[in-house]
């Protein structure tokens, strides 16, 4: 049966790209409500093509944002295992567009690379899944394994309706194990098996000083700068060793073993002076770059801004100063607790002469971790050394998929993240790209796979 597979996927790889091209032309961006009514032609595109594939069971579900896509099949009996394919379909604003080597929104190949915004996060992911869908639909009648899809439309927003939608529908979305395409590999010709995830949380904190700004000759030395404040407070959380300085931060961080240390370091190291233009990487002592970035816990500053912008100087004492802060955490660590160390520590550090006001990140999620030697992962690693002709290595990501730790928390499934990007692709940036080689290779891994759980219940 996988030999039909493999000689319709070949045979159709033309028709595969063209469709790909269509799916990345609509624009699909989600934080943007202008696009709302592209948002809802992306769903009605995959939702199509499910039905054209050979679902029978297809529907768009209205959340209180974005709608999802549904799908099931489920008849290839009981023996057989049932996945959850989850994806989704939105994408993330193509600013600054001006960067764009092409248009973002019409598809271009050049030199073996798809460029388009969403070629590799996630819709040239999820298409995969939807041509290998099809390959069997048209090649055998019928899927090897029960298959329910869900393709959301908010994951760049936080997959803000998600949670809920799964809560509230448990028992339709159940399955043995899901799988998700929305990782990659850590070289262009490395095929991964990412077994963890880091959880998320963080929070916005504003200084708040005089009521307005103020001259900064007559009052400097008398009334306390809201910028210097935040830079001695943000100074204060970290130290030179990239050690975190937030009490009790640790307390909970499993331990990483040696076995782990061992698969992340046997991984292809990243070039980070290509891949960044950094020359030099910082780590936490006692850690190496790929296992801080991999399996220990982070607290970064995603944006501060304070005073003055403008061109030239403008001599202020500012009356405000804000910080946005992430944390990305390991297995151990609760979400609420670290926003909860974070704040105290923030109360702690307040010098005299201002207040704080704090906002809470209300979407975070926990770490997530499988065995690497479980059954369903070896046998996605079997599918990727048969199509690549490579072993892979095992990994765990520094970022991180909230559904992936609802999935795990909800039914107590393996979650296979199955992922085919590289580090070449700009995520999120101008230029998202995507290489054609692994866009084929991919769907006939998932084929693969697809075929050996068909064999295992």
């Amino acid at each position: 049966m996988i030999e039909r597979i493999s000689e319709y996927l070949d045979e159709n790889k033309s028709t595969h790209l063209e469709e790909l091209k269509q799916f990345l032309k609509i624009p699909s961006v989600s934080t943007d409500s202008t696009y709302k009514k592209d948002v809802n032609r992306t769903a009605k595109f995959v939702a199509d093509y499910l039905k054209e594939a050979g679902f029978q069971t297809v529907s768009v579900e209205e959340t209180k944002g974005h709608p999802l896509v549904y799908a099931e099949w489920l008849e290839a009996g009981e023996s057989a295992p049932t996945v959850l394919f989850y994806g989704h379909y939105d994408v993330q604003p193509v600013d600054p567009v001006e960067q764009w080597k092409s248009d973002p929104f019409d598809a271009e190949v050049r030199e073996g690379r798809i460029y388009a915004r969403g070629s590799s996060d996630d819709k040239g992911q999820v298409f995969m899944h939807l041509a290998v869908f099809k390959a069997f639909f048209k090649t055998t009648g019928k899927l090897p394994i029960n298959v329910k899809v869900c393709i959301e439309g908010e994951e760049e927003i936080g997959s803000a309706n998600l949670y809920e939608i799964l809560q509230e529908k448990k028992e339709t979305f159940k399955a043995d194990l899901a799988v998700i395409s929305d990782s990659g590999m850590v070289a262009n010709d490395q095929p991964t098996i990412l077994y963890g995830l880091k959880g998320f949380t963080g929070l916005e904190f504003t200084v708040n000083g005089p009521d307005n700004d103020l001259h900064s000759g007559m009052y400097g030395g008398a009334i306390r700068n809201p910028a210097m404040a935040i830079a001695h407070i943000l100074a204060s959380m970290k130290d030179e060793k990239e050690v975190v300085q937030v009490a009790h931060f640790y307390d909970d961080v499993e331990p990483l073993s040696d076995e782990e240390r061992k698969l992340m370091n046997e991984a292809p190291s990243e070039d980070y002076a290509i891949t960044t233009g950094v020359k030099d990487t910082v780590s936490e002592e006692g850690f190496t770059a790929t296992e801080h970035t991999m399996a220990r816990p982070t607290l970064e500053i995603n944006g501060l801004y304070s005073g003055y912008q403008g061109e030239g100087t403008k001599t202020i004492i500012p009356s405000t100063a804000t910080a946005k802060l992430t944390c990305r955490l390991v297995p151990g660590q609760d979400p609420i607790k670290i926003q909860d160390l974070l704040v105290a520590h923030i109360e702690k550090h307040t010098p005299k002469g201002i207040t704080v006001s704090i906002k809470r990140e209300p979407l975070s999620a926990k770490a997530y971790r499988i065995d690497p030697n479980h059954r369903y992962i070896q046998l996605a690693a079997e599918s990727f050394s048969e199509t690549f002709h490579k072993n892979p290595v095992f990994v765990r990501m520094g970022g991180s998929i909230p559904v992936v730790e609802w999935l795990d928390a909800m039914y107590d499934i393996p979650v296979v993240l199955l992922g085919f990007g590289t580090p070449d692709d700009r995520l999120h940036s101008p230029n998202e790209s995507f290489p054609l080689t692994n866009f084929y290779q991919g769907m006939q891994t998932i084929a693969n796979y697809w075929n050996k759980l068909s064999q295992e219940k």
